[in-house]
C-alpha cells in the first residue's frame, strides 16, 4: 500500500498535458469573463447617443454588473467550497451568457439593469473558482506564474471587447455586442462541462470516489495510483470546519481584511478607468473610435503585466513585487495626466498603466490562493472579490460624479493615485504582519522544546 500527498505530488512532478489543458480552459473562461465584465463600458457612450440619457442615468447600467458580482462572489465561494468548484464554475459560465444575450432585447435602462445584474451575479463566481482550481492543480514553483497567465485573460477579454464594440457597432449597432458576447460563453460552458475535471484536492477533501482521483492523479503522472494507494493532504492546525469561519478565525482574520481592502480599492482603480475611460477621453476631444482604441489599449497591458507579475511573484517576495508594481503605476498614472493631449502618447503611457494595475490585480488572486487553506480556498478568493467588487461598484458612481463635476482626464488620473498607494501599504502591512506573527511562533516552539 502507497501513501500519495496530492500537494507533494502536484508539487514535486512536472507540469503534465492534462494540467496545461485545464490552465488553457480556465484561460478561455477568463477571457469571457472579461469581455462581458468590461463590455458596458465600451457600449455606454452609444447607449448615451442612441437613448438620450446623462452620465448619472448611465452610471447605474454600468453599475448593475458590478453590484451582482459583488453578491456572486459572496455566495459562491462558500458553496464551491461544499459542492465543488466545476460545479458552480460551470453554471456561472452560461447563465451569464444567456442574460448577456438577453441584455441585447433590452429596450429601457431598467430591463437592461436588470439583465446585467443577474448575468453579474453569475460571473461573480467565474473569477475566484478559476483561481482555485489552478491553484489546486499547480506546483508550487509555477503557482503564481500560472494563476496570474489564467488572469491575464481578463484583460484580454477586456480590450478584446474593446475592438469588438468598435468594428460591430459601426456596422450592426450595440445590440449586436451583447449578442456575440452571450453566444460565446455559452458554447463554453458546454466544453467546460465535458472537459474540465473536478479540483483534486477537493475531492481527496470531501471523499470523492478512489476511482476518480486515481483517474487524474494517473492522467498527470501515469502508473502512479491504483486500488491500494491512499490519498491525503497536509494537515493544517488553524481551520475551522466552516470555510467561513477559517476566513474569519484569529490566524486569517488580518491577512483577510487587508486582502478585501486592498483588492477593494484595486478594482475601484482598474474598474473606474475601464469603465469611464472611453467617455472621459471623447469628453477630452478625441473620437469615439480613438478612446475606444487607448481603453483597449490600457485593457491590453494586462496579459504582459500579469505574466511578469507571476514570475516574479514566484522568484521574489510576492508582497513586495505587487506593492512595488502599484507605486510604480501610480507614478506612470501621474506622467499620464500630462500626456492627455497626444494621442500616441496617450495610448503608449496607456498601455504601461495597464501593465501595472491589470497585472498587479492578478497578482493579487494568486497572493489570495496562496494564503488559504483548501477547505477554505474557494471562500477567501470569492470573499476578496465580492468586497473587492464594491470598490467597483462605488467606481461606476464616482466617475459619474467626477464627469458631472467637470474633472477633466487629468484631475480624474492624479485622483487615482491615492488608492493605488492605499493597496501598497495593505500589501506590506499583510507581509509584516505575518513575519512577525512567525517569528513569535518559531520563538515560543523554541522555548516549549528548551523546556523539555
Amino acid at each position: 500500500m502507497s501513501t500519495i500527498n496530492i500537494r507533494e505530488f502536484l508539487d514535486n512532478n512536472k507540469t503534465s498535458s492534462y494540467q496545461f489543458m485545464i490552465i488553457s480552459l480556465m484561460f478561455l473562461t477568463v477571457i469571457m469573463d472579461g469581455i462581458d465584465v468590461a463590455i458596458m463600458g465600451f457600449l455606454a457612450p452609444e447607449l448615451k447617443r442612441q437613448w438620450a440619457i446623462s452620465n448619472i442615468e448611465i452610471a447605474p447600467v454600468l453599475g448593475s454588473a458590478l453590484f451582482g458580482l459583488a453578491i456572486g462572489a459572496m455566495i459562491a465561494g462558500p458553496i464551491a467550497d461544499k459542492f465543488g468548484r466545476k460545479l458552480i464554475l460551470v453554471s456561472c459560465v452560461f447563465t451569464f451568457g444567456l442574460f448577456t444575450l438577453l441584455g441585447a432585447t433590452s429596450h429601457t435602462t431598467t430591463s437592461l439593469i436588470i439583465y446585467r445584474f443577474i448575468a453579474g451575479v453569475a460571473m461573480g463566481g467565474v473569477m475566484p473558482q478559476a483561481a482555485t482550481l489552478i491553484s489546486e492543480y499547480s506546483p508550487a514553483k509555477h503557482r503564481s506564474l500560472f494563476v496570474t497567465i489564467v488572469f491575464a485573460g481578463f484583460t484580454v477579454g477586456a480590450a478584446s471587447g474593446g475592438f469588438i464594440a468598435s468594428w460591430l457597432i459601426p456596422h450592426y449597432g450595440w445590440r449586436s455586442v451583447l449578442v456575440v458576447c452571450g453566444i460565446m460563453p455559452m458554447m463554453l460552458s458546454v466544453l467546460l462541462l465535458i472537459k474540465l475535471p473536478e479540483s483534486i484536492s477537493f475531492m481527496v477533501l470531501k471523499n470523492y470516489s478512489k476511482d476518480k482521483v486515481i483517474q487524474i492523479v494517473n492522467r498527470i503522472k501515469s502508473n502512479t495510483a491504483n486500488e491500494s494507494t491512499t490519498f491525503i493532504l497536509p494537515q493544517i492546525q488553524v481551520v475551522e470546519a466552516n470555510p467561513i469561519k477559517t476566513v474569519l478565525n484569529q490566524h486569517y482574520i488580518v491577512g483577510s481584511i487587508c486582502l478585501w481592502l486592498a483588492y477593494f480599492f484595486a478594482l475601484f482603480l482598474v474598474y473606474l478607468l475601464g469603465s469611464w475611460l472611453p467617455t472621459i477621453i471623447e469628453e477630452a476631444g478625441f473620437s469615439l473610435s480613438q478612446a475606444a482604441i487607448i481603453a483597449a489599449i490600457f485593457q491590453l497591458g494586462g496579459p504582459l503585466g500579469s505574466v511578469t507579475m507571476g514570475w516574479l511573484m514566484d522568484r521574489y517576495s510576492p508582497h513586495k513585487v505587487l506593492a512595488c508594481t502599484y507605486t510604480i503605476g501610480a507614478a506612470i498614472m501621474a506622467l499620464m495626466s500630462y500626456a492627455s493631449v497626444h494621442f500616441a502618447l496617450l495610448s503608449f503611457i496607456a498601455f504601461f498603466v495597464g501593465f501595472c494595475f491589470n497585472g498587479a490585480n492578478t497578482g493579487m488572486n494568486a497572493l489570495s490562493s496562496l494564503f488559504f487553506p483548501t477547505s477554505a480556498r474557494a471562500t477567501g478568493n470569492s470573499w476578496m472579490h465580492g468586497i473587492g467588487r464594491v470598490g467597483a461598484i462605488l467606481s461606476a458612481y464616482a466617475g459619474a460624479f467626477m464627469l458631472d463635476a467637470g474633472w477633466g482626464l487629468s484631475q480624474v488620473l492624479l485622483s487615482l493615485i491615492i488608492p493605488a498607494v492605499l493597496i501598497s501599504c495593505l500589501i506590506m502591512l499583510k507581509k509584516y504582519w505575518y513575519q512577525h506573527a512567525l517569528s513569535i511562533e518559531a520563538a515560543q516552539c523554541s522555548a516549549s522544546l528548551e523546556q523539555a
